[in-house]
């Protein structure tokens, strides 16, 4: 893709998230993306800019592995272009049959997810991928369950990357890849 196409497509989903102040809390700058989610062509680019990505930095994926819930919008279509297989990472509970699972800390709390025992092989090169990038935490805790499976972890995607709150800092040492920073 020539250098003006994806400054192109990334200008159309820059101008598709929207930011809500105050949400869902005071002191929160929340970036929606539900207007990609509506417009084709906008979905279309984030689509184009993560598979070209892959494609020239990891030219063999054996699965994609999305985060609870909104890395299952953007996971399966990336798997499909790619020709690799989709996996589930799911909050605790949420998943039939044999789990492994994995309890990280949140801000005030704890939190746990998981994935079905034979979802991945092992030796198994996977990405993961979610819509956003904040403290890390979730991120973190999907990259230490697929080392419980003994994959091989290629690296992570996201859409939107909170620049200021260091999540690629908790997720080392895999790499982070965002289409979107603040």
């Amino acid at each position: 893709m020539a250098q003006t196409s994806r400054d192109s497509k990334l200008q159309l989903v820059t101008r598709h998230i929207r930011a809500f102040p105050d949400f869902p809390c005071k002191g929160i700058l929340f970036r929606d993306i539900c207007p990609i989610m509506k417009d084709p062509a906008a979905l279309t680019a984030v689509m184009d800019l993560f598979e070209e990505h892959v494609r020239q930095m990891h030219p063999q994926v054996d699965l994609i592995v999305g985060l609870d819930a909104r890395g299952f919008l953007f996971g399966p279509l990336l798997a499909q272009r790619l020709g690799a297989g989709f996996v589930l990472v799911r909050k605790k509970g949420k998943l039939p049959g044999p789990t492994v699972s994995v309890v990280y800390n949140l801000e005030y709390g704890q939190a746990e997810v998981e994935v079905q025992e034979d979802s991945v092989s092992p030796g198994q090169k996977v990405l993961l991928i979610d819509d956003l990038l904040a403290t890390g935490g979730t991120l973190n805790a999907a990259c230490e369950l697929m080392t419980r499976q003994q994959a091989e972890i290629l690296g992570c995607l996201v859409l939107v990357e909170l620049k200021d709150l260091n999540g690629a800092e908790k997720v080392k040492p895999h790499t982070v890849f965002s289409l979107v920073q603040y």
